[in-house]
């Protein structure tokens, strides 16, 4: 394990790239408050990825909370955050026996050195291994081809994303199925489906399962506009504790209207288990003149 060296009060994490950059720091004799440092290398359209925002959050939490595991965060993004220094504002709402409730704010500062809230938070955290162990569902795992039959983002030609550096820290191996876009042919079916792993080969854990409800191309490339495609709210659910191993990512949408879209994940562990859901709100991209 390695500890952040940012502030006064720093919080263990381990040691990979992923837990370094969502690294908080207790603020010393400021009950609540988390100093970070947002890492440029979680881009995309030079706005920092929002699962990637909603982990360093839900690392704030879990410090903060009794409980130790997201069961579901709801987070609403009101301006796009920028890599740099930021400051992550927890309140304890609710204590239970299985259940904590707390809402968190993440603020960044404008030119004149005010706090400006990027994204505020409402999230509930238990214990995960204390769960019982009985499924009953009708969810079907996403038929995603083997991780070599896949696309990695170095197979072949893709769009020029502008401040796209998160694809160097991630390995997203894409179902053929859903890289239309990447040659000029995409199937206006709104779907997406990858196999997911960090590049530095860190097993999934639930705060990592918060990045990767958002960590895949937007299926509006899919549908054939490409662009910037902005979270307006994100509501993930973390269902159980992920087996060592990639992961499954499916993402549908269903709906594209009046310049939003909704899209639906889920994501699916090694051993064959739903151990993450979302729903996410975002602002489709503006059709290029």
């Amino acid at each position: 394990m390695a500890q952040t060296t940012i502030g006064s009060t720093p919080v263990t994490i381990g040691d990979s790239e992923f837990d370094r950059d969502t690294a908080v720091v207790r603020r010393a004799g400021e009950s609540g408050v988390y100093d970070a440092e947002l890492s440029p290398g979680w881009t995309i359209f030079h706005a920092v990825n929002g699962g990637y925002l909603l982990a360093v959050i839900g690392r704030a939490l879990a410090d903060a909370l009794p409980h130790p595991d997201p069961f579901t965060l709801s987070a609403y993004y009101y301006t796009p955050s920028r890599p740099g220094p930021a400051v992550v504002r927890t309140e304890t709402v609710r204590t239970g026996r299985t259940l904590s409730s707390g809402q968190a704010s993440l603020f960044q500062y404008d030119e004149e050195g005010r706090e400006v809230e990027r994204i505020r938070v409402l999230a509930s955290y238990g214990d995960l291994d204390a769960l019982s162990d009985d499924v009953r569902t009708t969810a079907a795992s996403p038929d995603i081809p083997p991780r070599e039959q896949c696309f990695g983002t170095s197979d072949g030609p893709a769009p020029q994303i502008p401040g796209n550096s998160i694809t160097e820290r991630l390995d997203l191996r894409l179902d053929p199925a859903t890289v239309g876009w990447a040659v000029g042919a995409p199937s206006g079916k709104g779907e997406m489906r990858a196999w997911f792993g960090l590049a530095d080969g860190r097993d999934a854990d639930p705060l990592s399962l918060l990045l990767a409800v958002d960590a895949l191309p937007p299926t509006s490339f899919e549908l054939g506009i490409e662009g910037w495609t902005p979270t307006v709210e994100l509501t993930t659910h973390v269902r159980c504790r992920p087996a060592p191993g990639p992961v499954r990512v499916s993402i549908v949408t269903r709906n594209l209207a009046g310049g939003f879209l909704e899209e639906d994940a889920e994501v699916w562990d090694s051993a064959d288990r739903l151990v993450a859901q979302s729903r996410q709100l975002a602002r489709a991209p503006r059709p290029r003149p």
